[in-house]
């Protein structure tokens, strides 16, 4: 189990200062045995994308490319967690709710024009701006001026700029929250708060194509879509992540099967998600080039709540109680991945085990009885998946045929197709069956799950005003103890209502060639440290 994080960062006066940031991430796994000298070029297996701009993207496909490309306010250290400066030279407040950024000065973006706090304003508007319709809207919520920016009217917004962004100069930017948010530096690492250069507003779709950011890589070349994303060293970095190797070559595929083949023949360096049914053969193939790490990714089942079939709670919990967890992580995923028995993963701080209860556990037969007393189900279950792991739809058939066996439920559908394909599907409220979805962790909170699943523009168009009351009182609480304790409430509120059915939780399984060392395999920020990656040359 990964450590808590540190306490400090949710202090009444929070300080986060230059001085703190190492020379480099402590490295979590096994270097190699080859010097670390900079240079030479590596791949890395990927799934395809939706996009490639900051704030249009909460994909973790896209968060791996991004993280080369773009330096945030602030990172979290690998160890635990805890925010350390990164674009910023410290991030400051003495009430929780008003924030100072103080960015470091003489930052460039890759085409040379000066990264500033209008930078970042300019992104921060661009993501919030509700018409827009970028898939990172809900992360700005906790700024002021963000409801005018997406009113619930229908209404075209009168301002594009968040009122609580002020541009005091080029390096300080302040920001003013719409209350007490204590984890606030925790959110300023997540990919969408990184600044945009004036090149994303003049050509957003070629911009897409052909980021320009600020990190330790620049883009060689456009994203040749479903084939490759090559990232070459950044000219004139100054930042405090210098990359060791020349060129990062990301290699798309639309199978993790097949990636890890590729692997395996020595056509790629790296593959991140190894799929967990080939972990046995991973961990004799690859020895300490193999890492299994406890992950904060959850696995779950999304309701169309808009479709009356899913209202009721007691039909959703129905559901729920059809699944056997650990029948499927055993047959499937080799016990690498955990049956869900809450929204949070056990390795967050404040994870209570068991807080779903029966409703998580499998009991076909009160999961019947359950539902004939709600009045059966018509119709077909539809259920959305991605193609781009095998895994994926071996588990969704064992899904279907238990809802078969154990609800009665005659006809069950697949409707499979690609992550890019499925995210406007979801993101537009058109399923019409549950779908798979998991939950990355952006920062190491029970709130961020909280939030980021169930708050505004939730996937499965939930709102419950109980839940936000409380989850906005465990944002303004004066200690971590006590928001905790409110987000356990905001927690027990979501899991009776069940507008998404808890699964598993991932293990993080990783393995690399022969010719890549030093390498920092981070849970909180992108995975993998594509900067600390040295290359045998």
């Amino acid at each position: 189990m990964k450590p808590a994080r540190r306490r400090a960062a949710l202090a009444a006066l929070a300080l986060l200062t230059a001085a703190a940031l190492p020379g480099c991430a402590r490295r979590t796994d096994d270097p190699g045995d080859f010097p670390a000298v900079p240079g030479g070029t590596y791949s890395v297996a990927l799934t395809e994308p939706d996009h490639l701009t900051p704030g249009r993207t909460t994909s973790s496909y896209a968060i791996q490319v991004l993280q080369g490309l773009f330096d945030t306010p602030v990172t979290l250290d690998p160890r635990d967690g805890h925010p350390l400066p990164l674009a910023a030279e410290s991030v400051s407040s003495e009430d929780q709710r008003v924030w100072t950024l103080r960015l470091r000065p003489d930052a460039r973006f890759h085409d040379g024009e000066p990264v500033t706090a209008g930078s970042f304003a300019a992104a921060w508007d661009a993501a919030a701006y509700g018409p827009n319709g970028w898939e990172a809207n809900a992360y700005f919520a906790q700024i002021d001026g963000y409801p005018d920016l997406n009113p619930t009217d229908g209404r075209t917004p009168a301002t594009r700029h968040l009122s609580g962004l002020k541009v005091l100069d080029d390096t300080t930017l302040q920001v003013t929250l719409a209350a007490p948010f204590s984890q606030f530096p925790m959110l300023l690492a997540f990919p969408a708060f990184a600044p945009l250069p004036a090149a994303a507003f003049t050509d957003p779709d070629g911009f897409d194509r052909h980021p320009v950011g600020n990190g330790p890589f620049a883009m060689d070349g456009d994203w040749r879509h479903n084939q490759r994303i090559d990232l070459r060293r950044a000219d004139g970095y100054t930042g405090p992540r210098p990359p060791m190797a020349d060129a990062v070559h990301f290699r798309i595929f639309t199978s993790k099967d097949t990636a890890f083949t590729e692997l395996r023949a020595g056509h790629v360096d790296f593959v991140t998600n190894v799929p967990a049914a080939r972990a046995y053969e991973a961990r004799r193939t690859f020895g300490r080039r193999y890492s299994v790490r406890p992950s904060g990714t959850m696995d779950y089942l999304g309701l169309p709540l808009a479709d009356p079939r899913y209202r009721n709670p007691d039909v959703r919990r129905a559901l729920s109680m059809a699944i056997d967890r650990a029948g499927i992580t055993r047959a499937i995923y080799n016990e690498v991945f955990t049956p869900a028995d809450s929204l949070v993963a056990a390795m967050i701080p404040g994870h209570r085990a068991g807080a779903c209860g029966e409703t998580c556990t499998y009991r076909p037969a009160e999961a019947r009885e359950l539902l004939d007393r709600a009045g059966g189900f018509t119709g077909s279950v539809e259920l959305y998946f991605a193609n781009s792991d095998p895994t994926y739809e071996q588990w969704m058939t064992a899904v279907a045929n238990e809802l078969r066996q154990n609800l009665g439920i005659r006809s069950v559908v697949f409707r499979k197709m690609s992550g890019a394909d499925l995210g406007p599907i979801l993101n537009g409220h058109k399923a019409t069956g549950p779908y798979r979805q998991n939950w990355v962790i952006d920062y190491p909170s029970v709130q961020n799950y909280l939030a980021g699943l169930f708050g505004p523009g939730n996937r499965m168009g939930w709102h419950n005003p109980a839940f936000d009351d409380l989850l906005a009182r465990g944002n303004a609480a004066p200690t971590g103890q006590e928001s905790i304790a409110y987000y356990h409430r905001a927690e027990d509120l979501a899991l009776t209502d069940l507008p998404l059915i808890p699964l598993w939780n991932w293990q993080d399984q990783t393995a690399w060639s022969t010719k890549v060392g030093n390498v920092v395999l981070d849970p909180y920020v992108g995975g993998l440290h594509l900067d600390r990656v040295t290359v045998r040359h």
